[in-house]
């Protein structure tokens, strides 16, 4: 196990109703002039937006509102976002919505106390002071609730690149299930798909003697794994709705990943493929992880079939564990079939010839990307090409 520091500052606000507590949160953390950031019309159209302003005039709250987030969020409105904060004097960012929104709120968070642009954290440089947020969760799905960790999307270009920081992890992050129980079928499937690949790229690693982190990854996958008929079935399962976004924050504030090298290979192989074609990142994960599986598999045999025994149940072949590791790839494949996620590029919509561009705009050069296994371009655009 590798020396780590692990932060996760966050106040975890779970259960029924607890989004009308809202106001009072954010007067614990101070915030006196609140931009309240959310996406479409779901939030006003279920109440929820209303619950929240009334929170905040009930606690003396100002705000003011900045909806249209969209999935992938993009720079345009991040920069609308920072402009209104400097110019009101927003001293705390309140994301009532999912992962995009979150997203975006942070991004507008770090902007509002930064003279350069913005961008430049979604570039390399680390974000070490923000503007304090808070969440109201509506979508298990990125963990953005509780991570450390911003996507956004750049119009120049529809190149999607991540920024990082302490700075941006949540002050309190409010989770009540109820809410999530009119996600559509699809989208609850993306969020799966997405958190499950949140543990993986932490759980193929080069590290040794990492057992405890390893059977918290496999405990959080094979929950996952339990409860995501359950609430695909059953979209007002309380429980399992609850199991599921918990599992969701848990596989991204990094708890799963301290001590041990990590990858991000094919988060960021699909954020070219959800950059160019605008398709859900669960959705694009759901193409990009086993293709990357396949190609790995080799480096390390035994990790990949320990992940098919302990996660799948598969029974380990001794002889022959690269026929184990090979089961535990096709019983993943199968498992999203089965939730209704795509496997290959078609089904996304995306390309073939566009391969080149994808491998073009992660901007790779003579660096590579991964830990687990150093791709280099080649890798990349044969990973691509296992997915189509």
């Amino acid at each position: 196990m590798e020396n780590f520091n692990f932060y996760s500052p966050t106040y975890f606000v779970f259960g029924k109703g607890r989004e009308n507590e809202v106001g009072e949160w954010i007067n614990r953390f101070g915030g006196s002039k609140v931009l309240v950031h959310y996406g479409g019309s779901s939030a006003v159209k279920s109440g929820l937006l209303d619950r929240v302003k009334a929170s905040l005039k009930k606690n003396n709250i100002a705000f003011i509102e900045l909806g249209g987030v969209k999935p992938n969020p993009r720079s345009g409105l991040v920069y609308e976002g920072i402009e209104i904060c400097k110019r009101e004097g927003i001293d705390f960012l309140l994301a009532v919505g999912g992962g995009s929104v979150i997203d975006s709120a942070k991004a507008i968070a770090a902007g509002t106390l930064y003279e350069g642009d913005f961008w430049d954290f979604y570039c390399g440089k680390e974000v070490e002071k923000a503007l304090p947020v808070g969440t109201i969760l509506t979508l298990a799905a990125a963990g953005s609730e509780g991570s450390d960790s911003s996507v956004i999307t750049h119009e120049n270009g529809m190149l999607k690149r991540s920024a990082a920081g302490d700075a941006l992890r949540p002050v309190f992050s409010i989770l009540n299930p109820e809410l999530t129980f009119s996600v559509p079928p699809y989208q609850t499937a993306c969020g799966i798909t997405d958190m499950m690949a949140h543990v993986m790229e932490r759980y193929f690693t080069n590290t040794r003697e990492v057992e405890v982190t390893d059977r918290m990854c496999e405990g959080i996958l094979k929950a996952i794994i339990t409860e995501a008929p359950k609430v695909l079935a059953k979209p007002d399962d309380y429980d399992a709705r609850a199991n599921i976004m918990w599992a969701g924050t848990m596989a991204h504030n990094d708890i799963c990943g301290v001590g041990r090298e990590q990858d991000w290979a094919t988060h960021k192989m699909e954020h070219e493929l959800s950059g160019l074609y605008d398709v859900a990142h669960g959705a694009g994960l759901a193409v990009m992880f086993p293709a990357w599986m396949k190609y790995v598999m080799s480096h390390d045999v035994m990790r990949f079939a320990q992940f098919a025994v302990r996660v799948w149940g598969c029974e380990m072949d001794f002889q022959h564990p690269e026929n184990t590791a090979k089961q535990g790839i096709e019983r993943w494949e199968q498992f999203l079939v089965s939730i209704g996620m795509p496997i290959r590029f078609a089904q996304l919509g995306a390309k073939a010839e566009d391969i080149p561009t994808l491998v073009k705009n992660m901007q790779l050069g003579n660096q590579t990307v991964g830990s687990f296994v150093k791709l280099t371009e080649e890798d990349v655009r044969k990973i691509y090409e296992l997915a189509v």
